[in-house]
């Protein structure tokens, strides 16, 4: 069968451009950017790409059109598929039909830390011998690969609460139906298809209520949305993690690196890792809990954890100049940005830290974090905003309210001559954005040898 994928460099339909090859499919794709890590991933597969929505790239018809929620009508490849009559299908809908149908699924979701939590749950349950089938919306260093069928009935997936097609607006996890189930956190966020958090909470609501009597559900204590999601109805037996919850940790290194897990009281052994911040231990804590639930003890999890390699794009050291150290971080959220300059912070001690973000996602376009920005970056030494030309608020005024110092650009030249300005031996460098930024990672570092 033919199947082309519009929106293929996307993480999800990347991921499942991969499931779809896999499973013998001809495969073939288009998109309006084609950028790396899902384009280089998707051309070692021999999966086709093509750039740009040319209704060309539909003739001749393939057999199945599946269509990324970032297409909406007006577009030219879906008003062609329209008028053509082409079948076409939503990515998470053709997910629930030709993968997950009667598997095991062990579902991830929150607005933070779904794509490294799956990779840990993933590579715990391989380290275990259990061979899982995964999607994820991320390259997990494990495995080199973003999706797999896998060899085991168990499939674990990054389960997004982002809506599923421009025909389909509920969230792309109502489609999953899963045994397992992490609910890490939920704050506001998508800004561009949500009101407000209450909306958000009763899609989380939908996810709950397709969860079995005889599966799980794992959430930490601390997070009063989810307290609120399963007040609404809950079917389904629940462990809870963190302060106060059956699963919890006493940290013995201050960054995260190294800590004693407990359940039920008891203490289950040590991690230690190359990962640092709160946020990483507690997603640790609900990988343990999932894993534990299909049959892994936790001394084994505990092991895995401890070889466990983080996603690409997830503080990752890009490259290391002249004593400068560079990483490539997803954070697009204030709590995101907060909670990984807080890990790197306990890491490099007083070492000087500069953070560069871009405000990309569309929740970020529309200001919709706008207040929270200022403080979320009170753990660097220097932050460096990049002010792209379709912003509609005044990042200024965000970059004045900061309590460190803060400057605007409005080029990537800009923000390479600041930081060959400020940088030192010794310097740690952060670039968040949850896009390309234009090359900015291997520009800086070329700039910073010279």
């Amino acid at each position: 069968m033919h199947i082309h994928i519009l929106g293929i460099c996307g993480t999800f339909m990347g991921s499942l451009a991969v499931l779809a090859k896999e499973l013998g499919h001809r495969v073939t794709g288009s998109d309006a950017n084609v950028y790396p890590p899902m384009s280089t991933q998707l051309e070692a597969q021999g999966i086709e790409l093509m750039q740009g929505y040319d209704p060309a790239h539909l003739d001749p018809a393939p057999d199945l059109v599946v269509v990324g929620n970032a297409l909406s009508r007006g577009n030219p490849a879906v008003e062609h598929v329209l008028n053509k009559g082409l079948p076409y299908v939503s990515g998470p809908q053709w997910l629930a039909d030709h993968v997950l149908q009667g598997r095991w699924v062990m579902a991830v979701a929150g607005t933070h830390g779904k794509t490294t939590t799956t990779s840990m749950l993933a590579w715990v349950l391989e380290h275990a011998g259990m061979s899982p089938g995964f999607l994820i919306g991320g390259v997990p260093q494990n495995f080199g690969i973003s999706a797999r069928l896998g060899g085991t009935p168990f499939f674990v997936v990054e389960a997004d609460e982002y809506d599923s097609a421009f025909f389909d607006k509920r969230s792309k996890f109502v489609h999953y139906r899963p045994r397992t189930a992490i609910l890490n956190n939920l704050e506001f966020d998508h800004a561009d298809i949500f009101p407000d958090l209450p909306a958000i909470e009763r899609q989380f609501h939908h996810l709950v209520r397709t969860i079995p009597g005889e599966g799980l559900i794992i959430h930490p204590t601390t997070e009063p949305a989810l307290v609120r999601v399963l007040e609404m109805g809950c079917w389904t037996p629940v462990q809870t993690t963190g302060e106060g919850g059956q699963w919890q940790v006493r940290l013995l290194s201050e960054d995260g690196s190294r800590f004693e897990v407990q359940f039920d009281g008891k203490v289950q052994g040590t991690v230690e890792w190359t990962l640092t911040g709160q946020h990483n231990v507690a997603n640790a804590l609900a990988t343990l809990a999932a894993a534990r639930h299909v049959g892994v003890v936790p001394e084994l999890g505990i092991a895995a954890l401890s070889a466990f390699r983080n996603v690409k794009r997830r503080m990752e050291k890009v490259a290391e100049v002249n004593g400068v150290t560079l990483y490539d971080d997803f954070a697009h959220h204030p709590t995101a940005i907060a909670t990984t300059l807080d890990g790197l912070r306990k890491r490099v001690g007083e070492a000087p830290v500069i953070a560069i973000i871009e405000p990309r996602s569309n929740s970020m376009k529309l200001g919709a974090h706008r207040d929270g920005l200022p403080e979320s970056v009170a753990q660097a030494d220097q932050v460096i905003w990049y002010a792209p030309p379709n912003l509609g608020w005044d990042l200024a005024a965000t970059a004045a309210a900061c309590p460190v110092p803060a400057v605007v650009c409005d080029s990537l030249e800009a923000i390479i001559e600041r930081v060959k300005g400020q940088a030192r031996p010794g310097t740690e460098v952060v670039i968040m954005s949850n896009g390309g930024f234009g090359g900015l990672h291997g520009k800086l570092a070329k700039a910073l040898e010279g």
